[in-house]
């Protein structure tokens, strides 16, 4: 899970970056970078750390220029703790690129040795980014050799990546000299929209909310296959790019990974989560009478909109009995197990007086691990609540994820070959209630009938692009993002209140 936009504009857009950035940083928060371009130089600064954190006055004053990218990244592959691997990425020929990709390639293993061995390309990282975008430069030079960079010839170039790839990828590039690339895999996993401000800066992002903050005006979602290239003009030439796209966005998005205030392929991350709270309501009465439930409580801050239409609908009162310190590192930053259960109640601290002598009903976005519910149920009590109801927004995650969410093996799903029933005991809580797989896809899909699908792998097990098996995911995870070795836990999860 990452965050990219790039810009192109008349004025310097090296603060205009800085702050879509920060409207993105909910999207990664190990890495931060940007890169801007001035006549043919590019100009970069990336670190690992927060936005705010990597980014000084010093830092800013050192990229000139009226066109970038940048990226906040949280990794799904390669080497949590290089700085190696933090993005942007540059190659010096043809042209010289540089790129931010959000999404995780399923093929990367096989393109790695094919650059070697046929492209004669090196790469330096374990990063499936480096490897997209050696992929890209050879198709581009590929493309161009022997003639001129037109628009024509990029497109060409990227229906050749289409082809060469497998997984999921929205992309931003520049290309020195000649523009802004923007790109998005034939399925439209992950997201990517563009729009323009009122001095003709034009934006590509992951969300809209990156837009409208920054000031630009949202037009729409790069489809599915669709190639965008801005020249140094500002000029946009669009050209769909793949044999047969279908739009399958991953449904986690809506579920917890995007800002409630953003649009993606036209569904409301907020309507969306308030239809899930509609449709959870009916799973909610069939399993706890409305009349042993005294308050509803969510679980900060995803759940809020599902919780929030959940108790209108039951006629439950709506209380927060939770307060998140937002100046503590998200739990799931936190390398290790044992650093990650200590992390709750650092995390969060409870209103005693909406639990004691209460049945309370918490409301969270999914539940992953289980460790965070298990320890989440445990302070209700200890504050005195009578029973504890858990209910999840989303169904149970019994399936990892291959597409850019840095999920566990399926042997650290609590949901993974067990009932209701035994994640209930694990959990500790009196009644636990999950919302149903085709509920969660109507609740959501309802919203944009044209959309073709979702990927919501994590929890059907149907992975949309067809390439991915046991085999592929043992290998997979064996690429999954190294830590120190004398940490307890191996795993990171991109998710905050799931493990």
């Amino acid at each position: 899970m990452c965050g990219i936009v790039g810009v192109v504009s008349n004025a310097p857009v090296n603060q205009l970056l800085y702050d879509a950035l920060l409207l993105l940083q909910h999207r990664g928060q190990d890495a931060a970078g940007i890169v801007t371009l001035q006549q043919r130089k590019f100009f970069m600064h990336k670190a690992k750390g927060m936005v705010r954190d990597v980014f000084r006055t010093r830092n800013m004053r050192a990229l000139p220029g009226d066109i970038g990218l940048g990226q906040v990244r949280y990794p799904t592959a390669g080497n949590a703790y290089s700085e190696e691997e933090a993005q942007p990425f540059y190659v010096n020929a043809p042209f010289g690129i540089v790129l931010v990709h959000n999404g995780n390639l399923t093929n990367a293993h096989a393109l790695r040795a094919e650059l070697f061995s046929t492209d004669h390309r090196h790469t330096n990282t374990e990063s499936d980014s480096e490897v997209l975008l050696n992929v890209l430069a050879h198709e581009i030079d590929r493309a161009t050799r022997g003639g001129a960079f037109t628009s024509a010839t990029l497109f060409e170039a990227v229906r050749n990546v289409h082809k060469r790839l497998r997984g999921s990828y929205a992309v931003v590039a520049l290309i020195a000299g000649h523009g802004l690339l923007a790109f998005r895999d034939p399925y439209g996993i992950r997201p990517l929209a563009i729009g323009r401000g009122a001095d003709g800066t034009v934006m590509v992002a992951s969300e809209s909310v990156a837009l409208e903050g920054s000031g630009h005006v949202f037009e729409r979602n790069i489809a599915p296959g669709e190639a965008v290239f801005v020249d140094l003009q500002g000029q946009v030439h669009s050209e769909q790019c793949a044999d047969s796209p279908t739009l399958n966005p991953c449904i986690f998005e809506f579920v917890y990974l995007a800002r409630p205030d953003s649009v993606l392929d036209g569904i409301s991350v907020y309507q969306a989560r308030l239809n899930l709270g509609e449709t959870l309501a009916k799973r909610v009465v069939s399993t706890v009478p409305p009349s042993e439930i005294d308050v509803i409580i969510p679980i900060p801050e995803s759940s809020r909109p599902s919780a929030t239409q959940l108790a209108h609908l039951l006629g439950i009162p709506y209380r927060e009995g939770f307060v998140k310190n937002r100046y503590v590192g998200r739990t799931f930053i936190m390398p290790g197990q044992g650093v990650r259960k200590k992390s709750v109640r650092q995390k969060l601290n409870v209103i005693g007086s909406e639990f004691k002598g209460r049945n309370v009903l918490l409301v969270d976005d999914s539940i992953v691990r289980g460790t965070t519910s298990r320890e989440i149920v445990q302070m209700a009590r200890d504050a005195g609540a009578r029973k504890v109801y858990l209910a999840s927004a989303a169904p149970p995650v019994r399936y990892p994820n291959v597409y850019g969410i840095d999920m566990p093996t399926k042997d650290e799903l609590v949901a993974h070959d067990r009932t209701i029933e035994e994640i209930r005991e694990l959990i500790g809580c009196d009644a636990l209630i999950y919302q149903d797989v085709d509920a969660m896809k109507r609740a959501i899909g309802s919203i944009n009938p044209k959309l073709d699908g979702f990927d919501a792998s994590c929890f059907d097990g149907v992975y949309v692009t067809g390439d991915i098996d046991t085999e592929a995911i043992t290998r997979m995870n064996g690429n999954r993002p190294r830590i120190e070795e004398t940490e307890e836990d191996s795993s990171r999860l991109a998710l905050p209140n799931l493990s």
